[in-house]
C-alpha cells in the first residue's frame, strides 16, 4: 500500500495514544519489521501479553547476535531492533542511517561479566596480560574487556582476542583455550553456576547496561505511528517482567534452551526500567565511540549524537499514561 501521508499518519497516531484501536484498522498501517536476538524480544512482549490488539502486523526477523542484526538494521532489512552500547556504535561507525528511540537500563548484579575458570591464576584485569580473552567482536563484552583492561592500564594491544559466538565461547574457556571470557547473562549466570566460573570484573561500574532500540530514519519517517506503539508496549512489558520474574523466566527457557533456575536467577536480579535519551546518554556512548578509535577499532571519530531522536521521549510518556 502506498505510504500514509502525514495528516492521516496524525489521525492514526492520536487514535492510538487515546486507546481508539477499534477505529483503527491494521490494513490502514504497513507492517513494522523488527529484528530480533535469540527471540528475546518477542518472548517478553508475548508473556506479557503485548502482542494482543496490536493494530498493524509485527513481522520478526530472527537474529543470533547483535552484530548481524545490527547490519540488517544498516541494510534496512528491518525497521527496529535492540543493540547495547558497543554494537550500535559500531553500526553507526559503519554508516548506518539510524537513530535511537528509546533505551532501557538492566540494573543487575551481573548483566555483564569478564569471566575466569574457578582455578584460574587470573586474579586481576592487570593478569590478563598476554593472555587470551573470548568474546564478540564489536559486542558488549568486548566493550567491557577492553574498559576492564584500560582501567588496569593495558590496552587491546596486551591480550589476543578469540572472537566467537556465545556457545562456543564457553567450550574454549572450559577447554582452556581462552584464559577468560567476557560476556553478558544469561551466559554469566550460566557459567558461574555450572562451571563455576569466576567473576574477574563486573561490567556493573564499568558500563552504562543500557540496550538502544534504534530503527532506520526511513522507519521513522514512514512508520512513527507503529514505533511508538512498539515503543509502549516494551515499556509495558519490561514493567511487567519486573513483577513477574518466574513468568518471564519461564518465556525466556522456552526460547533460549537453558535452565529454567538460570533464567529465574536472572530475571530475579535483574530489574529493566526506561531511560529519557538525554546529554547524559548522549555523552556516554560519546565516551564509547571514542575508545572505540583509540584502540583502532573504529577508522574515524563519530558523531553519536546523530544517532539519536529525542522526539520519542515525550511520546513514550503520553502513550504510556493513555494506555493505563
Amino acid at each position: 500500500m502506498p505510504y500514509a501521508t502525514p495528516f492521516k499518519r496524525l489521525l492514526l497516531g492520536t487514535a492510538l495514544a487515546l486507546g481508539l484501536f477499534s477505529s483503527v484498522q491494521a490494513a490502514d498501517l504497513q507492517p513494522l519489521r523488527v529484528a530480533n536476538q535469540k527471540s528475546t524480544i518477542k518472548a517478553l512482549l508475548e508473556a506479557s501479553g503485548e502482542t494482543q490488539n496490536v493494530p498493524y502486523e509485527i513481522k520478526w526477523s530472527e537474529f543470533p547476535s547483535a552484530s548481524p542484526l545490527g547490519e540488517a538494521l544498516n541494510a534496512g532489512a528491518v525497521d527496529v531492533g535492540a543493540l547495547g552500547d558497543a554494537p550500535y556504535v559500531f553500526a553507526l561507525g559503519a554508516g548506518a542511517s539510524l537513530k535511537v528511540i528509546s533505551i532501557i537500563h538492566a540494573q543487575g548484579r551481573n548483566t555483564t561479566a569478564l569471566l575466569v575458570p574457578k582455578d584460574s591464576p587470573i586474579k586481576t584485569a592487570a593478569d590478563l596480560k598476554g593472555k587470551k580473552i573470548v568474546t564478540g567482536r564489536g559486542s558488549i563484552g568486548h566493550y567491557l574487556a577492553i574498559k576492564a583492561l584500560n582501567d588496569a592500564g593495558l590496552s587491546t594491544q596486551d591480550v589476543h582476542f578469540i572472537f566467537l559466538l556465545p556457545a562456543e565461547s564457553r567450550l574454549v574457556l572450559d577447554n582452556g583455550t581462552a584464559d577468560a571470557w567476557a560476556t553478558w547473562d544469561p551466559y554469566t549466570t550460566v557459567v558461574t553456576s555450572q562451571s563455576n566460573a569466576r567473576v574477574l570484573v563486573s561490567g556493573k561500574n564499568l558500563l552504562s547496561n543500557h540496550l538502544y532500540f534504534a530503527a532506520t530514519r526511513q522507519a521513522i519517517a514512514d512508520k512513527r505511528v507503529q514505533l511508538d506503539d512498539f515503543v509502549a508496549r516494551v515499556d509495558r512489558a519490561y514493567a511487567w517482567a519486573n513483577t513477574h520474574p518466574d513468568e518471564y523466566a519461564a518465556a525466556q527457557a522456552r526460547i533460549t534452551g537453558l535452565p529454567l533456575a538460570v533464567h529465574i536467577e536472572v530475571a530475579k536480579d535483574t530489574q529493566l526500567s526506561p531511560v529519557a535519551i538525554d546529554d547524559t546518554v548522549i555523552h556516554g556512548l560519546q565516551a564509547t565511540a571514542d575508545t572505540y578509535v583509540k584502540e583502532g577499532l573504529l577508522s574515524k571519530h563519530i558523531d553519536v549524537s546523530q544517532g539519536f531522536d529525542e522526539s520519542f521521549n515525550a511520546k513514550r510518556t503520553r502513550l504510556d499514561q493513555a494506555s493505563r
